[in-house]
């Protein structure tokens, strides 16, 4: 029996400072910030919101630091990873943290300068007829239960 195992995570906010684009000693891109995402009303109706980490590399981390900054509105599509280190003291410390592997423009294009709307990964589809794929229409559809 083969075992399941899923972790996306679609995630829909503002961003609360700007983000900074920051190079690994190899060379590799990095940016990390926190999404502030609204909760749903809580039995008083008070609004409430969760503050999450995101990490974004290589070309996501470069489109989020050129198109976003405090405030924009953001979708991030990714994936949970928790980390655990020891500090100085001797402790030990967890991270849970969203790794963006997208990222989509939120506000109307009046409000976002950029028409660009995703970073990473590139479309895997093409709108040239010629290498869209055949389809066989298939008739005698009356067996179908519904």
């Amino acid at each position: 029996m083969a075992s399941l195992n899923l972790n996306k995570v679609v995630l829909a906010g503002r961003i609360t400072a700007d983000p900074e684009l920051k190079t690994t000693q190899n060379g590799i891109s990095v940016t990390t910030f926190s999404l502030a995402v609204n909760r749903r009303y809580s039995k008083d109706r008070e609004q409430q919101a969760d503050f999450i980490s995101i990490v974004a590399w290589r070309n996501t981390a470069e489109f989020i630091t050129k198109y976003f900054k405090k405030g924009s509105a953001i979708c991030i599509t990714g994936s949970i990873q928790t980390r655990t280190w020891t500090d100085n003291q001797g402790n030990k410390r967890y991270a849970t943290e969203v790794v963006a592997d997208e990222a989509m423009f939120v506000d109307s294009k009046s409000d976002s300068a950029p028409s660009q709307a995703y970073a990473e990964p590139e479309p895997a589809f093409s709108s040239n007829p010629e290498t869209a794929p055949k389809f066989e229409e298939i008739s005698g559809d009356d067996d179908l239960p519904f």
